[in-house]
């Protein structure tokens, strides 16, 4: 998964924020309250052949309930008044909601329980940078919106010389649950000298244990390393390129497919008339936008 926000270092945990991968089936911590979804996408309006395809059970709700996680930014993260949760995937969401003619109310809660969140339907979606992959399939159904890659991020001039290839004993930051942290250790077994691997539950903290001089490097999302970086340009730089790109999936419970291909048909109305790209361009993540929107793909 990915995120960021906390306060600044925490700028810069508002600037850095979390992977996107997905966790444990822990419940733990309810999270905040939830706060009135952002208006960014206000100008989004019904599609009317979108909103039939919505199932009769969730528009009668009107209102849906989301968990995220929202330590991620620029993708999803607590704005300034520390309650209402903001970024992208917050946005794009918003839209997609106002196509299928429904409101969103969001409710930040710790990335590794969304998904048994979800699932036992707390929350009626998971929008918080989720990497799509086959064993969170077999927990909710996924629908792609976004595709995102690894970045690894060091401090200015890469002084402990790490190199992403080849990290054994290095000190590396990354977000517990993320698919970062299971890239790191499975490449550990094969360390000769191990990697001393420092897990945070929010990603804030990993960057600001990297500019801290905790860690030498940190492994997360793209367009969250791609923001941190932005926002402590004088501090840290990009490492490597980009890889194993992978797309973003929105999170419904497992039965819920017919749900899921609204949401996918949101995202179709939005690449027509213009606001998907124009949601993108604002976080300046076009690079990560999609032509097809899938369940479960």
């Amino acid at each position: 998964m990915r995120r960021a926000h906390v306060a600044l270092f925490v700028s810069l945990a508002v600037s850095a924020s979390a992977l996107t991968a997905c966790g444990s089936d822990s419940l733990e911590g309810s999270g905040s309250s939830g706060s009135d979804s952002p208006t960014a996408a206000a100008d989004v309006t019904v599609d009317d052949a979108v909103a039939k395809l919505v199932p009769e059970d969730i528009k009668s709700k009107g209102t849906l309930k989301i968990g995220s996680d929202a330590s991620y930014a620029p993708n999803e993260f607590l704005g300034d008044d520390g309650k209402t949760v903001e970024g992208m995937d917050v946005d794009l969401f918003t839209a997609a909601a106002s196509k299928m003619g429904l409101k969103t109310t969001w409710n930040n809660a710790p990335f590794d329980g969304l998904i048994l969140g979800v699932s036992s339907k707390k929350y009626d979606v998971g929008v918080s940078s989720f990497t799509i992959n086959p064993e969170r399939k077999k927990q909710v159904s996924m629908i792609s919106y976004f595709n995102a890659g690894t970045q690894w991020v060091t401090t200015k001039g890469n002084p402990g010389k790490v190199d992403p290839k080849d990290p054994c004993g290095k000190t590396i930051g990354v977000q517990k649950g993320t698919v970062q942290l299971d890239e790191l250790t499975a490449l550990n077994k094969k360390c000769d000298q191990k990697i001393k691997i420092v897990v945070e539950g929010e990603q804030a903290k990993v960057t600001a244990s990297l500019v801290s001089g905790k860690t030498e490097a940190m492994a997360a999302d793209s367009p969250i390393s791609l923001y941190a970086v932005k926002q402590q340009g004088d501090q840290l730089e990009t490492l490597g390129d980009t890889y194993d790109s992978a797309p973003y999936g929105i999170i419904v419970p497992k039965d819920q497919t017919k749900f899921g291909e609204a949401i996918a048909a949101a995202f179709e109305s939005m690449k027509k008339d213009g606001s998907y790209e124009a949601i993108l361009k604002n976080w300046g993540n076009e690079s990560g936008g999609i032509d097809k929107f899938a369940v479960n793909p």
